[in-house]
C-alpha cells in the first residue's frame, strides 16, 4: 500500500533529507508503524535491530513536531546503550535537517558540564541513556514537562539491563496525554505490564521474527570443544574469507583474549567492551566501519546499537545464553536486504540451549562441517595467489631482477619462486592447522549460585545487582537468574560457564559507598528452575591480605 515515502504525505524537507539519506523504499516496520504514528496514536512495534526503527518513529515524530516557546525538548527517546543513543540522534539530526529539528544525545561516559551546555540550547529532541536522564533529572537540568512524545526504543534490552524502575521514574515525569512509543524485538511480561500502565490502547504492529530472520541469514552450528574454538575460527575465517566479521563473546576477558589471539596470527581485529574508554570504542567502530579492520571481537552489550550493513558474518563464539539475545547477535548481519551468515559454536554442554534457541526464534539452524586441512590448505594459496598477482600488476618486484637473474643462473625458475614463498610465508601447509575433533552435545546448561555480602540495609535492589553484574561482564542481564536480597544479604544465580568470572569482576567492588564480597554458595549447584534456597546466611570467608612494613 505504501510503497514509496511520499505515499505517507509527509513534507517535502523530510523526503528531501530521506533521498539525501539513500531511502528508497519503506521497510515493513516503517510501513506498518508511520501511519498509526502520524495519526497520533500510542503504538508497539516488534521488530528485531536493523530493520528500520529508528525512521518508523522519527519521521513521524519531525512531522509532527509543535515547538512552543519554551525551550525544554518536546520529545523524548529512551535507549540502552551510548553506542544506539549517539546513532539514533546522528539519524534524527539527519532526517530533521531541512524542518530545523534539533537532536542532541545524553549519556554516560560523555561530560556532564557539555550537557548542561546543550541543554540550555532550543532543542526538539533528548535522545537519552535511561541513567544519564535521572542524573538530568535531579540536577534539574533536563525538564520533561512539555514533552509530547516518547519512545522506550528496544525496551527488551533495557529491561535486561535493569533500567526499569529508572523507565518509570522518566515517565512519571512527562506529561500524562503523552504519545508513548515503544519498541522491542521480543515482548516479555514486564514489557506487557509498562504498555498498560503507561500506554493509552495501544496498537500492536509487529514483523515477523521468523520472517527476518531466516529470510535472510544463513544459519550454522558447529560442535566443537572449548578448546578448539580458535582453530575452528580461523579455519572459518581462512576459508570463508568474510567481507566484515563481529564475534560475539560472553566476557571482557573473553574479547581481550580472542582479539588478542587473533591479531597475533596476523588477522586484523579489533575489540569493544565495556571497561574501554568511549574514546577507543568509537576508534574501533570506525575502524571497523572503513574497513581498516575486518574482525570486530564484542560483547553483546558493547555491540548495542551497532548499524553497519555490509557485516557478512555474525559468529557466536560463546553461545547466547537467551533466545533473545540470539535473535539480536545474527541481526547485525543481512541488513539492508542483503544476506548474511550466522555461525555458532557449540560445547557438548550446551545443546540443550541450542535447541531452546531454535525453538523460541523458530527457526532451524543448520550442523556444519568444520573445513578441513586441505581447504584451509588451498584457501591459503588462494590468497597467496591474489597477493602475487598485485604483486606483479603494480611492478612492485623491479628491484629484485638482477637477484632472479643470478638465481635463474643456477636453479629453475619452480625452485627460485617456490623457494621465495617459502622464505614469505613459511610451512603454510601445517602452521596453525591442527586438528580439530566433532563432537556431539548432550549436556545442559547449569546455574550457580552465588552469595553477596550486601543486603536490604544496604539500599541494595535486584535492579542494582543485575545493572552491576551486566556492566562489569558486559552480559545481557536476562542471562542472570533468580536474584533474592535479604536483610544484610543477597543470593544470586549465574551460569555455571560465568561463575568464576562473575566472582572475579564483583569481588571487593564498591557498590553504593558499601565494598562487596561474593563467593561461592556453600550449597549446592542448582538448575535454572531450582528455588533459591533462603538458608541462614553462610559465613563469608575473609580475603586475606600481606601486610608490608618499612
Amino acid at each position: 500500500m505504501y510503497d514509496r515515502f511520499y505515499k505517507f504525505n509527509i513534507s517535502d524537507e523530510i523526503l528531501t533529507a530521506l533521498a539525501e539519506m539513500g531511502f528508497e523504499e519503506p521497510t515493513q516496520i516503517q510501513k506498518i508503524a508511520i501511519p498509526p504514528v502520524l495519526e497520533g496514536l500510542d503504538i508497539i512495534g516488534v521488530a528485531q535491530t536493523g530493520t528500520g526503527k529508528t525512521a518508523a518513529f522519527g519521521i513521524p515524530m519531525i512531522e509532527r513536531n509543535i515547538k512552543g516557546k519554551s525551550k525544554s525538548p518536546c520529545s523524548l527517546v529512551l535507549v540502552p546503550t551510548r553506542e544506539l543513543c549517539i546513532q539514533v540522534a546522528q539519524e534524527m539530526n539527519k532526517m530533521g535537517k531541512y524542518k530545523g529539528f534539533n537532536t542532541i544525545p545524553i549519556y554516560g561516559g560523555q561530560s556532564i558540564e557539555r550537557q548542561i551546555k546543550s541543554l540550555k540550547r532550543d532543542i526538539d529532541l533528548v535522545v537519552g541513556t535511561p541513567g544519564r536522564v535521572i542524573d538530568h533529572i535531579k540536577r534539574k537540568t533536563l525538564v520533561l514537562n512539555s514533552v509530547s512524545m516518547v519512545v522506550l526504543d528496544e525496551a527488551d534490552e533495557m529491561l535486561n539491563m535493569g533500567f526499569i524502575e529508572d523507565i518509570q521514574t522518566i515517565l512519571g515525569e512527562t506529561p500524562e496525554e503523552r504519545q508513548t512509543m515503544l519498541f522491542s524485538a521480543t515482548m516479555p511480561d514486564q514489557i506487557v505490564r509498562i504498555s498498560k500502565q503507561y500506554m493509552r490502547s495501544p496498537k500492536r504492529v509487529s514483523v515477523d521474527t521468523k520472517d527476518m530472520v531466516v529470510a535472510k541469514i544463513k544459519q550454522v552450528f558447529y560442535e566443537v570443544r572449548e578448546n578448539d574454538k580458535a582453530k575452528a575460527l580461523t579455519r572459518i575465517l581462512d576459508v570463508q574469507d568474510p567481507s566484515l566479521t563481529l564475534i560475539f563473546c560472553h566476557t571482557r576477558r573473553d574479547v581481550d583474549e580472542l582479539a588478542g589471539k587473533l591479531q597475533q596470527m596476523g588477522y586484523e581485529a579489533g575489540a569493544i567492551h565495556g571497561e574501554f574508554t568511549q574514546a577507543h570504542r568509537d576508534e574501533m567502530m570506525h575502524k571497523f566501519k572503513n574497513g581498516d579492520i575486518d574482525i570486530l571481537v564484542a560483547t553483546d552489550v558493547a555491540a548495542r546499537g551497532l548499524d553497519i550493513n555490509d557485516v557478512s558474518h555474525v559468529i557466536n563464539y560463546s553461545i547466547p545464553q537467551n533466545p533473545d539475545a540470539y535473535i539480536h547477535r545474527i541481526g547485525r548481519t543481512g541488513r539492508a536486504g542483503k544476506s548474511g551468515i550466522a555461525i555458532t559454536f557449540v560445547t557438548p554442554r550446551e545443546n540443550r540451549q541450542l535447541r531452546l534457541i531454535e525453538k523460541t526464534a523458530r527457526t532451524k539452524i543448520d550442523k556444519g562441517v568444520l573445513p578441513t586441512r586441505k581447504e584451509v590448505i588451498i584457501a591459503r594459496e588462494r590468497d597467496i595467489f591474489e597477493e602475487m598477482e598485485e604483486v606483479i600488476s603494480e611492478g612492485k618486484y623491479t628491484d629484485y631482477k638482477a637477484l632472479v637473474t643470478n638465481l635463474l643462473n643456477i636453479h629453475t625458475v619452480e625452485d627460485v619462486a617456490s623457494a621465495a614463498l617459502f622464505l614469505l610465508y613459511g610451512d603454510h601447509e601445517v602452521e596453525h592447522i591442527d586438528e580439530i575433533e566433532s563432537i556431539k552435545t548432550t549436556s545442559r546448561t547449569e546455574m550457580r549460585k552465588l552469595l553477596l555480602s550486601i543486603g536490604k540495609k544496604d539500599q541494595i535492589k535486584v535492579g542494582d545487582i543485575v545493572r552491576t553484574v551486566s556492566e562489569r561482564l558486559g552480559i545481557p542481564g536476562r542471562n542472570i537468574g533468580k536474584i533474592v536480597v535479604f536483610d544484610k544479604y543477597s543470593l544470586v544465580e549465574v551460569p555455571i560457564t560465568i561463575a568464576e568470572q562473575v566472582i572475579g569482576s564483583i569481588n571487593d567492588l564498591i557498590i553504593d559507598g558499601k565494598k562487596v564480597r561474593i563467593e561461592e554458595d556453600k550449597k549446592k549447584t542448582s538448575s535454572r528452575n531450582d528455588r533459591v534456597n533462603k538458608g541462614d546466611r553462610p559465613k563469608m570467608e575473609r580475603k586475606k591480605t600481606r601486610k608490608y612494613t618499612d
